[in-house]
């Protein structure tokens, strides 16, 4: 253990954890460019140790590095964690590589902060400064004008199965739409209602705030300056409501709270594109009823089949719009891949289903895009992912466009 590695600094305020910090010499450097001699370094076995040490009094923060050796840890990284924000020090992640699974187990345990590494220019002076209290958060979004009458576009995204791509079409879909026209570019609001695991937040590296759950646990009350007040504004170009800070129960809004909710989006912006839980919940009737255009992602394997089956026939029971509904294959075999075309065609067939989209691997690129918090067309503006993205935006806007010309 290292905890002195300069004799003459009079505090450790921080320190790195790591298997081994050799692994990650930038963050070495970037820790002694942002702090001096004022840290110092830990295994994980002596973090633990360390902070029932009185001199862990001083500490304000952890950088907690991992890649992915470490992610059969996760049990210890766990308790890390959790000893670490009992004792009142902040957590700031620094992962190479790892799974997204991975990285947001750590970070629904309590972390506060999340750093890709090798690290970007700035990022862990700015995630210190924002541990510490220093930095400001996003602005909320500008205010509302109470006499705004749009009839905004309700766009759904539901992943039918973890992993299938669900969360990054709704980001990358709100953004190419809020970039879809340069001369009239339209207003998208992306509200993440998936309120246990949204990760809207983490891919836009927004930070999840108190005042959306003061504002969905009172809809009744909610005008356009508190509806205002609960999103915050992504690079200028479109607004976000981001899952709450803490896991809440599904059912902790109802039917009425999210008609009220989807009712202010849409008189306020042109798009609407909602992030929705995988669970089927008691309000998913409602956004369904209300959406224009509602994607289910599923991907080429049994259980997104199963679970499209499930899917299929819940809302046949309940004599639900199921013809709103539009499959996306994410994942999709190439084009040259003919057995992978054939799978995709036989499984829907014997779900009875059209799959509308097929979307290409994005490959590697897609996760550490959503890990900068940058969509594709920022991070990687040529991957293939992205381009079906953009060109399905440009559809629905066109669609849109000319929908509300004719009317």
């Amino acid at each position: 253990m290292s905890m002195t590695p300069h004799q003459d600094a009079p505090l450790i305020i921080a320190c790195t954890v790591s298997r081994d910090v050799q692994n990650f010499d930038l963050l070495i450097e970037d820790m002694e460019f942002a702090l001096g001699e004022s840290w110092g370094d830990l295994g994980f076995a002596e973090a633990l140790a360390f902070f029932e040490q009185p001199d862990a009094q001083a500490l304000e923060f952890i950088a907690l590095a991992l890649d992915e050796a470490d992610e059969t840890n996760l049990t210890l990284l766990s308790e890390i964690i959790a000893q670490a924000k009992a004792h009142g020090i902040k957590v700031i992640l620094i992962a190479e590589d790892v799974t997204t699974g991975f990285l947001h187990a750590l970070l629904r345990q309590g972390a506060d902060e999340f750093v890709p590494y090798p690290l970007p220019e700035n990022e862990l002076r700015e995630a210190i400064d924002r541990v510490r209290g220093r930095d400001e958060i996003p602005a909320p979004a500008p205010a509302l004008q109470s006499s705004a009458q749009k009839e905004g576009a309700v766009i759904v995204v539901h992943g039918l199965a973890g992993g299938t791509g669900a969360t990054t079409l709704a980001v990358n879909l709100g953004w190419e739409l809020a970039t879809a026209d340069k001369d009239a570019a339209p207003s998208v609001c992306i509200l993440d209602l998936d309120l246990q695991y949204g990760a809207v937040a983490t891919c836009l590296d927004l930070p999840r705030r108190e005042v959306v759950y003061d504002m969905l646990s009172d809809t009744e009350s909610m005008d356009d300056e508190a509806f205002g007040q609960s999103l915050l504004t992504y690079q200028d170009r479109m607004q976000v409501l981001t899952a709450p800070a803490d896991m809440l129960p599904l059912d902790i809004v109802t039917s009425d709270d999210v008609t009220r909710l989807l009712d202010m989006a849409r008189r306020h912006f042109d798009y609407v594109v909602i992030d929705m839980p995988s669970t089927l919940v008691s309000w998913s009737e409602t956004v369904l009823t209300a959406a224009h255009i509602y994607f289910a992602t599923v991907e080429l394997d049994m259980r997104s089949a199963q679970n499209a089956l499930r899917f299929k026939r819940a809302l046949q029971s309940e004599d639900l719009p199921a013809e709103k509904l539009r499959y996306v294959m994410n994942r999709a075999p190439k084009f040259t891949d003919l057995s992978g075309k054939a799978r995709v065609k036989r499984m829907a067939d014997g779900l009875g289903i059209s799959i509308d989209l097929q979307m290409p691997d994005g490959g590697k690129p897609v996760t550490q895009g959503a890990d900068h918090g940058l969509p594709l067309a920022q991070s990687a503006a040529k991957n293939p992912l992205r381009r079906e993205i953009a060109k399905l935006a440009a559809s629905i806007h066109a669609l849109n466009t000319k929908d509300v010309k004719a009317a």
